[in-house]
């Protein structure tokens, strides 16, 4: 167990700590996951230059990760705040699926690399440009899955959020822009897997027939 500092941030399964001005860890705290084998799958995509924090895999275990600390704010405060505008971070999370969807896959045969939680407060904006984290959910698979449960989460916040719908809409309409590589068995997937979610809130899956119907009003 490495020796950490103050708590840097929460989120829904797991908690951030400092270790020093370069490093934190990431410590999950239902034991869900297994860091190491998302660590590895960081460094697979980082070895083919796609923007992720650096690991310590050395210093890492099952329920805890050792990654680069990043500066800047996540893409969602980036858009509260008017620093970029909601559809262009629709846009930039697109670009982010295209050129993750690009990577050679680390089982042959298996797909693409899926990140499958890719969503404005899963992007950092740093000075040296966005960095994709937590991928507790990766695996390999069909690329119309990773569309799809985007495209399934901007929507849920855009229909189910009155605070933050338009927000979501506008978001939404970046990503499913053109070139989206979206299918119909992508985004049956991804909702029936947010359906099953269990971090998912009543609410939140209630509204999963409206947030389809939503998507599918974006889709030509």
């Amino acid at each position: 167990m490495a020796i950490t500092g103050r708590l840097l941030g929460s989120g829904r399964a797991a908690d951030v700590y400092e270790i020093d001005g370069a490093w934190v860890l990431r410590r999950d705290r239902e034991g869900w996951g297994d860091a190491l084998a998302e660590g590895a799958v960081m460094e697979h995509v980082r070895a083919h230059d796609y923007p992720v924090p650096r690991v310590r895999l050395a210093d890492s275990s099952r329920t805890e990760l050792v990654m680069e600390r990043l500066s800047g704010p996540t893409m969602l405060q980036a858009v509260g705040e008017g620093l970029i505008a909601p559809r262009e971070a629709g846009e930039l999370l697109a670009g982010l699926l295209r050129k993750l969807h690009a990577v050679p896959p680390r089982q042959s045969g298996r797909g693409r690399i899926l990140h499958l939680d890719l969503h404005p407060d899963n992007v950092m904006l740093t000075p040296d440009g966005p960095r994709v984290i937590d991928w507790s959910n990766t695996e390999e698979g069909d690329p119309g899955l990773d569309w799809g449960t985007s495209a399934v989460i901007l929507a849920q916040v855009a229909v189910g959020d009155e605070e933050f719908a338009g927000v979501a809409r506008a978001g939404l309409a970046g990503l499913l822009a053109d070139p989206c590589a979206l299918t119909e068995e992508g985004l049956a997937e991804a909702r029936r897997r947010r359906a099953v979610n269990p971090t998912m809130s009543a609410r939140e899956v209630e509204v999963l027939g409206a947030a389809e119907d939503l998507i599918r009003a974006f889709l030509p």
